[in-house]
């Protein structure tokens, strides 16, 4: 999983509410084990018209936003099935942080796992945040996750909570298998002594 420490980028807004995954990534792009490939199909329905070409004013379709990094979203974002390739279409389009004022739980989970950044944040912030975004291409916020801290467009500062070993796991690119790695020798050295004392297994 690629580290996330600093992140700079354009903010596009999204003040849907309860956003569930299959609007993420529709089921039909559910047949690939394979993390990359899905940006395409991110929010398929509401990108694209019956004959494929693009709705216009879908905010990802949009010049300003079309390299977006962040994603300022309404409540209760991710909601619905526990698919995790809504977390990979949405890290193969680009988007590497999302901020909400709250996740569903699988969803939230999934985010971390594939080297998203979910943001919580009171309402007041979010609002403020994606006032901000509407800005379009001026719409540069940047986050710290080491300071936890996010910066945007004029300067001001709103400052996050994140469960320190979930911030230790992001800061070092460690998902579930990164972090058992870590324990490659111990890992070794117990099965060695398991076949030791157990040589008919």
């Amino acid at each position: 999983m690629d580290k996330f420490n600093k992140l700079s980028g354009v903010a596009a807004p999204m003040p849907i509410t309860n956003v569930d995954t299959d609007m993420i990534i529709p089921k039909q792009f559910l047949k690939t084990i394979k993390r990359t490939g899905l940006g395409v199909n991110l929010f398929d329905e509401m990108r694209y018209k019956d004959d494929g070409s693009e709705v216009e004013d879908f905010v990802l379709n949009q010049p300003a936003y079309r390299d977006a990094k962040i994603l300022v979203a309404g409540d209760n974002f991710g909601c619905g099935s526990s698919r995790e390739h809504a977390p990979w279409a949405l890290m193969d389009f680009g988007i590497r942080c999302i901020i909400s004022t709250s996740f569903a739980d699988i969803f939230y989970n999934n985010c971390f796992q594939n080297g998203i950044l979910p943001i919580v944040l009171p309402k007041a912030d979010v609002d403020k945040l994606m006032d901000d975004a509407e800005r379009g291409s001026n719409a540069v916020v940047s986050i710290d996750l080491e300071a936890q801290e996010i910066k945007g467009p004029d300067g001001g500062t709103i400052k996050f909570e994140i469960d320190a070993f979930r911030k230790h796991c992001m800061l070092n690119g460690l998902d579930a298998i990164g972090l058992t790695m870590q324990q490659a020798d111990a890992i070794d050295g117990f099965e060695g002594k398991d076949k030791a004392a157990r040589s008919w297994v």
